[in-house]
């Protein structure tokens, strides 16, 4: 598999570092898109009250703490508020409709000239399908939508449904190594501008070097607990990260 790793680190991990970011890119490009802005005139939700309605309304009608418990990384102040909202226009279920729609859509619109969007679609789907949905309820709810038929949505709704399985995975990680959400946010790479963009207040403490050497663990772990999914391509999988990274091309 491709990609240069730690020493005695698995292939599969190492794989999955590797399409982590072209696979985060095609899969969540939607959320910050014109197609997801048609949404808010839609519906006259603003912009995080769409993304929490859309993205975690595939748990359907629970209290906002169970959308913090999925979602992990964002404070539970600024959720529920959020959520609350979200559930007085219209049911969830059709807000979650709204926002798959929009993925499809601006899929179809930004992998146009994407030839292979059909064969990348067949390597991902065998993945989608066989991911083990323990401690990923989001990855669970998304992956029980209805699948487009159109080869570029696909692939977009594949890569936002094992996002979602990365994304939960990683919350394992976070906490399997001992930090807190906001640690993981303030020692990553986006520090304290990621961490007010997700809502936690300021003061932010500054992150020791046992924080930071922690946060490297649980990125290796991540890795690590999402390498068995994409070894499932087996010889595939340079086929696959090379239809990813032309994929990717094509956004930017």
């Amino acid at each position: 598999m491709a990609g240069q790793g730690e020493p005695g680190e698995d292939s599969s991990a190492r794989f999955a570092r590797t399409v982590r970011g072209p696979a985060e890119r095609l899969g969540s490009g939607f959320m910050i898109s014109p197609e997801a802005a048609a949404v808010r005139t839609q519906t006259g939700l603003r912009g995080w009250e769409v993304y929490f309605a859309g993205r975690c309304g595939v748990l359907g009608d629970v209290d906002a703490d169970v959308v913090t418990a999925s979602a992990v990384f964002f404070p539970p102040a600024r959720v529920r508020p959020l959520w609350d909202a979200s559930g007085t226009v219209e049911s969830r279920a059709r807000l979650v409709d709204r926002y798959a729609e929009a993925a499809h859509a601006w899929g179809l619109r930004r992998l146009d000239r994407f030839p292979a969007a059909d064969r990348l679609a067949e390597l991902l789907e065998p993945l989608v399908a066989v991911a083990p949905a323990t401690a990923a309820p989001l990855f669970a709810g998304w992956r029980a939508l209805p699948l487009p038929a159109d080869g570029p949505a696909r692939v977009v709704h594949l890569l936002q449904v094992l996002r979602e399985h990365r994304g939960a995975m990683h919350g394992v990680a976070v906490l399997a190594c001992g930090l807190t959400p906001l640690e993981a946010i303030l020692s990553g790479p986006e520090g304290v501008a990621g961490a007010r963009y997700f809502g936690w207040p300021d003061p932010f403490p500054i992150p020791s070097p046992a924080v930071r050497a922690a946060r490297v663990r649980a990125e290796r772990l991540t890795d690590a607990l999402e390498g068995p999914v994409w070894a499932r391509l087996g010889d595939q999988a340079e086929e696959c990260v090379q239809l990813l990274k032309s994929a990717d091309a094509q956004l930017r």
